[in-house]
């Protein structure tokens, strides 16, 4: 998004961010509500008003100090929601069920964010159209890497909630004691450039196919 000023990169970023990693949350809540859990309900975390969901640090700090940065890449998250797991039915498999439903939630706004774009394309307004083309394309990039970070089998990110729920119970239980130290092997594979490596063939695959998809005819 170059030739932008920070302003303006800012607030075509902001909603895609803020529903990237809300929506996230609610969908973990929304898929432990169905398998027996209503805790994420009973609290209010069910909710579509972002403003419940919001990290004062995750949600706007981080995101916004790397949009005003221009650091090429950004991520953030939302407060957690909680999720009672004796609640669950079959609590091991449910758990990897949960898990999926926030990357899950990611692929499908991606898909969403690419029709905004498409349909932007048909629009005769260029100051309507030209905000609404970049913000589907910031929507595309932010649940693509969003849905891939999380899906790293790394304590407590989503994937590794995935594969607890196949290892055995021994196993599981060494596994999860990692969580601990999770987000500091994260920052690390940050600042070594690691993460970059890791994530960046997938994202770039999922964004290729996506702004295809986003492409008018």
């Amino acid at each position: 998004m170059s030739g932008l000023t920070s302003l303006q990169e800012f607030s075509i970023w902001a909603l895609p961010v803020l529903f990237a990693v809300t929506l996230h949350e609610v969908a973990h809540g929304w898929v432990a509500k169905r398998l027996g859990d209503p805790t994420a309900q009973r609290l209010g975390r069910l909710s579509l008003n972002p403003i419940k969901h919001i990290d004062p640090i995750g949600t706007v700090l981080i995101p916004g100090l790397m949009i005003l940065m221009g650091t090429g890449f950004i991520f953030g998250w939302a407060k957690p929601v909680p999720i009672t797991w004796s609640n669950l039915r079959n609590p091991r498999r449910d758990m990897a069920l949960v898990a999926l439903a926030g990357p899950g939630a990611n692929l499908l706004m991606a898909v969403l964010w690419a029709l905004v774009r498409w349909l932007a394309a048909y629009l005769p307004w260029g100051w309507v159209a030209t905000p609404l083309a970049l913000m589907g394309a910031a929507g595309i990039g932010i649940n693509v890497v969003l849905m891939v970070l999380n899906l790293l089998p790394l304590p407590p990110l989503d994937g590794s909630r995935v594969v607890t729920g196949f290892l055995p119970d021994r196993l599981a239980w060494r596994y999860s004691r990692i969580e601990p130290y999770g987000l500091w092997i994260l920052l690390l594979l940050v600042g070594t450039g690691a993460l970059g490596w890791i994530l960046g063939p997938p994202v770039s695959l999922l964004q290729k196919i996506m702004f295809s998809l986003s492409k008018a005819g």
